[in-house]
């Protein structure tokens, strides 16, 4: 999936108009982070081809019971089938996310997008800022998961429960295919949590992390 075509210059310019006008209230940087997914998910390809095999050689054993004009005897020929059968099943996650998605757990694909995220805001450098008051918003699309992760400095004094609502708002937007809105709009919650929280721009504040959307 290649992101960079899924936004036009016009919703990089609008993302990019959201951060600068959020931060020009605040003493916090917001940085929104894009990737088209979190990890490989081999075990997909395993899990295709496993199925995929059985699948050959249930046939195979159909054939000879119930339909002995296209059975096949020789040992060698079902084995060859048979892996055959399993390699292309093993194959066809590579052509097709939606296969690729049903063979990965939940939890597998949740853990994946988390490691990206904390990956995300390490090479952002999210946390170099001088209060320490950086906020990411990490969308990965494969899993469809979305992630606000806040720096030390805000998240000792913002509840969990207010990323909760950002992070389903957000969700709910991306579903609707309403990607560039919904990452307006989450731009612009975390910049009211922030002033209602008290960190409110500052005559010395300058901007320490530029205002554009990171696609990875």
């Amino acid at each position: 999936m290649d992101l960079r075509n899924t936004f036009s210059e016009a919703d990089m310019q609008q993302i990019k108009a959201a951060v600068h006008e959020a931060e020009s209230k605040i003493s916090g940087e917001i940085v929104p982070v894009i990737v088209p997914r979190s990890g490989y998910y081999n075990i997909a390809n395993y899990k295709a081809g496993i199925m995929a095999s059985s699948l050959v050689f249930l046939l195979v054993v159909i054939s000879d019971k119930f339909i002995p004009a296209y059975a096949v005897y020789d040992p060698l020929l079902i084995f060859l089938i048979v892996i055959t059968g399993g390699l292309l099943g093993a194959v066809l996650p590579n052509f097709s996310d939606t296969i690729r998605r049903m063979l990965v757990s939940q939890v597998h694909m949740e853990h994946a997008a988390r490691q990206r995220a904390e990956n995300a805001f390490l090479k952002e450098e999210v946390f170099n800022t001088r209060h320490r008051t950086g906020i990411m918003i990490f969308v990965s699309f494969f899993e469809h998961e979305v992630i606000v992760m806040a720096d030390r400095g805000i998240s000792k004094v913002v509840e969990q429960k207010v990323w909760d609502k950002i992070v389903r708002d957000l969700t709910e937007s991306i579903r609707k295919r309403k990607i560039t809105e919904g990452i307006v709009a989450a731009i612009k919650q975390c910049g009211d949590v922030l002033l209602e929280k008290g960190f409110k721009k500052t005559s010395d504040d300058v901007n320490e992390l530029r205002d554009d959307l990171r696609i990875n």
